[in-house]
């Protein structure tokens, strides 16, 4: 099971990502930004995948693309998952640049 995170890079404008690849990423990027920016990331990235469906307002998005990132460019960031979150990033900026809320399912 896994994420369905829209505004995204494949044909059907999604990225799909399991649950555990977007808990790994979200230690990953913990582990850089500080605190204050993680506190920002940390709902979208730590959401537990009982919850199921949620969606970010497009005007958050623009933010977290910014945090994502800064995260992805970060030194200490492993490349696969600088990949990653640059990859969200670039998602959640598609969706506040269409004033759409970014869709997790």
């Amino acid at each position: 099971m896994g994420w369905n995170i829209f505004h995204g890079t494949d044909r059907n404008n999604e990225i799909c990502r399991s649950y555990t690849t977007i808990s790994n990423l979200a230690q990953a990027v913990a582990d850089v930004l500080p605190a204050r920016d993680w506190r920002t990331l940390a709902p979208v990235l730590n959401h537990r995948y009982g919850d199921a469906y949620f969606s970010v307002p497009a005007a958050d998005a623009g933010r977290i693309a910014s945090l994502l990132h800064k995260a992805a460019s970060h030194r200490r960031m492993p490349p696969d998952f600088g990949d990653l979150a640059r990859e969200l990033a670039n998602a959640a900026q598609a969706a506040a640049n269409a004033r759409q809320p970014w869709e997790w399912r």
